[in-house]
Formats: structure tokens, C-alpha cells, sequence
């Protein structure tokens, strides 16, 4: 477990509509050796339109997802290839179709004319959630007899999680186009009702200045979406200089008065604002490696205890500094189910020693699988005898 670095990046002024806050992301110099490019995805009529989009895993396994843009490379041509249709039409006129785009891993080498060439392609935020999709992915490593055959045979899959699109989430759009982009901005923090939504960060000022209109494309998780839609206007930060000591004399006197209200709203916005982010551990995982540079996906302990918990993915210099990074806030559920997963990876997925590791009983336990939405992967029979059984001697034990 580590935590993620953003030395290098300082939070700028904030930017206040409705219930969205911008908090921008300032670079002194930018990292070097690293740029990143925006591809999108979109239908044959419409070029900046989203697409529906299958990943090869490998060759079991796919994972598909709405997947609106990529970063440095994208597949060219529209070569007829399979459709997904929007509607059912009975006759002889063929239905209308969105495009299926079929992406041979999440991250890519591109390849030149004389070989792989030093460019990478990867889709942001599904290296992030496809990790978290496939936690523990393969199911109970051993055959108990609480679980179907069609866990053991198949696992957890298929999974599916929730998420909306940028433009769908209220006010984001709007403050994203009237927000003035500041000099040196590599990035940007965005909150909706004062909760951290999602962390944007880029190596290169013209590389933000390009891909500043892609958050309305990106994902946002459900908790996200509510927040902005019913939480009330968040008021503005605004810097006071108190001199009542008459200190403030000069031209200078007032600069170096506004240079501590920047820092103080710099290690407030820190340790108060994106705490929850950078105070948390993470696991880490190394997806591919270029150059100097590595990406990553990671995620959080999954502890219920902590508030805001993100995945994501990011990528690092030689020296471990952040050059790129995004993130993705969880909701309760979401952290509810990979804590549930977690809890009982480590028990082997024996539902009784995961009840004692919890501190309850079995029924509990079965109940939060059912409500987790992985029921259908127990062997009811089985667990309808062992809760029975566990009924009947909890009763013996208090008659007794």
C-alpha cells in the first residue's frame, strides 16, 4: 500500500458554479518526455459522438463498456464492422446500429512501420474500473459447498457497475466551458456539493488545454451524480487580507500578503478538500512500462470506516512523481462490495470463518452476499441446511 504523489502539482483558485467546484491543478514546469494525445470514439455521422466499445482481456475473457474517448492512439477506418443495434425491428429494413469498436487490451503499444513504436494507447478510467471489475474476478478458490457450480465454473462473472457520463452530471458542463484555463494548468480537481469527485492531472499545459473538454465525456459514479443534482450551491473561497495592524504599507507589502493567502488556501485545500484522496493507501499495480515512464492502476483498502474512496489510474516517472492521473469516487455500495470480496478472498471463501473474521454469523454473512448481488452464486440447498442448522443450535444453546 502507498499513496499517491503530486509533487510538482499546486491547487490554484478555485472556481465556484451551482453545486460544482473547479480546483485547478498548476504545474511550475512540466514533466518532460510525456504527452498525451485525445482519440475519440464515435459513430460514422456523428465524429465527436460516444461509441459502445469491447476489450479483449484475453482469450476468455472481454469486457465491454461505454467508451467515449482514449488517450494517444484510436482504431482507424470503419471496415463494416459488427453493430449493436438500438432497437428490435421485425421486417426486411435492417435496424439502426451504434458501432461496436473491438480494443485488443485497455493499454497498447501502437505499432509503427518498422516496428512498436513509443506511443501507447489506453483508455482512461476503464484500466480503473476493469481492476476493480475483476477483484477477484475467478470466484471461490476452493469448492465449498455454499457455492453454485456456476461460481466455481464461471466466478463473478459477468460483473457490471453504474456510471454516468460528464454531460449528464448538472453543472459540469457549464462551469468546464465558462472557467478560464490558468497559465500553467495541468490539471484539475472537480468537486460536486464539496465532495471530491474526480482528480485530472496531464504532464504538459497544452496537453490539458486539449483534453480540458473530454471530463464531459469521462465517468462519474452514481453518489457523484446525486450530489450534483441535489446538493445546493457551494459558496465561494474568498482571500481577505486583514490589516489591522496597518502592515500593509506598499505595492510589496500587499503581494507578499496575497502570497500567503495562496498558500494557506494551498495546504487547507490539501490536507481538508482532496485529504480523503492522498491520505488514503493504495494498492498499486503496474499495467505497462514506457521508457522511463510506467502506467498504473490502483486501488483503495476498501475500508468502510474511510470516506471518499477512489480508484484510478496513473502514470510515473522514473522517480515515482505523478505525470498523469485519474480517478474515479466509489460509492458506498461500491465499497461495500469490494470490502465483502476482500474479507472473503482472505478467508478462502468459507462463509463461516469469514463470519468470525467479521465478528458475526452465517446468516449475516449470507445475507450481505445476497444484497452485494452476488446471491445467484450461492448453492441455496446447501446454505438453506447450514442455516438451518446454525438456527437450531443457536437455540439449543439458549434453551440449554
Amino acid at each position: 500500500m502507498t499513496r499517491i504523489d503530486l509533487a510538482g502539482l499546486t491547487a490554484g483558485p478555485a472556481q465556484a458554479w451551482g453545486g460544482i467546484r473547479l480546483v485547478p491543478l498548476l504545474r511550475d514546469r512540466p514533466v518532460e518526455g510525456l504527452r498525451l494525445h485525445r482519440r475519440l470514439y464515435g459513430d460514422p455521422g456523428d465524429p465527436d459522438g460516444p461509441a459502445h466499445g469491447v476489450v479483449r482481456l484475453d482469450e476468455r475473457h472481454t469486457y465491454a463498456s461505454y467508451v467515449p474517448h482514449g488517450f494517444v492512439a484510436d482504431w482507424s477506418g470503419d471496415g463494416g464492422g459488427r453493430g449493436a443495434a438500438y432497437g428490435t425491428r421485425l421486417g426486411a429494413q435492417a435496424p439502426e446500429c451504434m458501432p461496436v469498436r473491438h480494443h485488443h487490451r485497455l493499454a497498447k503499444r501502437e505499432r509503427g512501420a518498422d516496428g512498436p513504436s513509443r506511443r501507447l494507447r489506453f483508455l482512461p478510467l476503464h484500466l480503473a474500473l476493469e481492476g476493480y471489475l475483476a477483484l477477484h474476478f475467478g470466484g471461490p478458490s476452493t469448492v465449498w459447498d455454499e457455492w453454485s457450480r456456476q461460481a466455481v465454473r464461471r466466478g463473478l462473472s459477468p460483473r457490471a457497475e453504474d456510471a454516468y457520463a460528464g454531460r449528464q452530471v448538472r453543472g459540469l458542463a457549464e462551469a468546464l466551458r465558462v472557467f478560464e484555463i490558468h497559465p500553467g494548468q495541468c490539471g484539475v480537481m472537480v468537486y460536486a456539493a464539496d465532495a471530491l469527485a474526480s482528480a485530472f492531472a496531464v504532464p504538459h499545459p497544452d496537453d490539458y488545454r486539449a483534453l480540458h473538454p473530454s471530463l464531459v465525456l469521462d465517468l462519474f459514479g452514481e453518489l457523484v451524480h446525486q450530489y450534483a443534482r441535489y446538493g445546493a450551491p457551494v459558496p465561494d473561497f474568498t482571500a481577505r487580507i486583514d490589516d489591522a495592524r496597518g502592515t500593509v504599507r506598499t505595492l510589496s507589502d500587499l503581494r507578499r500578503a496575497a502570497r500567503e493567502q495562496e498558500r494557506a488556501w494551498q495546504a487547507d485545500h490539501g490536507a481538508l478538500m482532496a485529504g480523503d484522496l492522498l491520505e488514503t493507501p493504495y494498492a498499486f499495480e503496474r499495467v505497462q512500462r514506457l521508457g522511463s515512464f510506467a502506467l498504473h492502476r490502483f486501488l483503495p483498502p476498501f475500508d468502510r470506516s474511510r470516506p471518499g474512496q477512489h480508484i484510478g489510474e496513473l502514470i510515473t516517472d522514473h522517480k515515482g512523481r505523478t505525470a498523469y492521473l485519474k480517478t474515479f469516487r466509489l460509492s458506498e455500495g461500491q465499497v461495500r462490495r469490494g470490502y465483502l470480496l476482500r474479507r472473503l478472498a482472505d478467508c478462502d471463501w468459507h462463509i463461516g470463518r469469514t463470519a468470525e473474521a467479521l465478528g458475526t454469523d452465517y446468516r449475516e454473512v449470507v445475507a450481505r452476499i445476497e444484497r452485494a448481488g452476488f446471491g445467484p452464486l450461492l448453492n441455496a440447498h446447501a446454505v438453506a441446511q447450514r442455516t438451518r442448522g446454525t438456527a437450531h443450535g443457536e437455540r439449543g444453546a439458549r434453551e440449554g
